[in-house]
């Protein structure tokens, strides 16, 4: 789905990591620790073995883990066979692997929308 803008990951959170707090990264995040708190990110990818409790904010998201919060991915979220979602999403584009979980409301805006609902998100903090 990401072609090869993931052929370098930027910003990695190894198996025995756990982090805690607010991150905004540029470029690239792959977690296959565990991440406690909201990300910000161009792509995020969440390993099968990673854990996510917080709220993503991202071009595009690839889910092999387990992500306990919501997800705004101005152009894609891709939840794989091993990887559950349970929070809400707003996506232009959602793809569900078969075996892939889902537990939420989704909400399928176009790309101008959901930037605007990202910005507004983050003036309220």
């Amino acid at each position: 789905m990401l072609g090869k803008r993931l052929d370098k990951i930027e910003t990695f959170v190894g198996a025995n990591t756990l982090i805690k707090g607010e991150t905004e990264v540029k470029g690239s995040i792959r977690i296959d620790g565990t991440f406690e708190g909201n990300i910000r990110s161009d792509w995020v990818v969440i390993g099968e073995k990673g854990y996510m409790k917080g709220d993503i904010f991202a071009k595009a998201v690839i889910v092999g883990g387990k992500v306990e919060g919501n997800i705004v991915a101005t152009d894609s979220l891709e939840i794989k066979s091993k990887g559950s979602v349970l929070g809400d999403v707003q996506t232009k584009k959602l793809t569900i692997i078969e075996g892939g979980l889902f537990e939420g409301r989704s909400i399928m805006k176009e790309q101008k929308k959901v930037v605007e609902l990202e910005q507004k998100t983050s003036q309220i903090k």
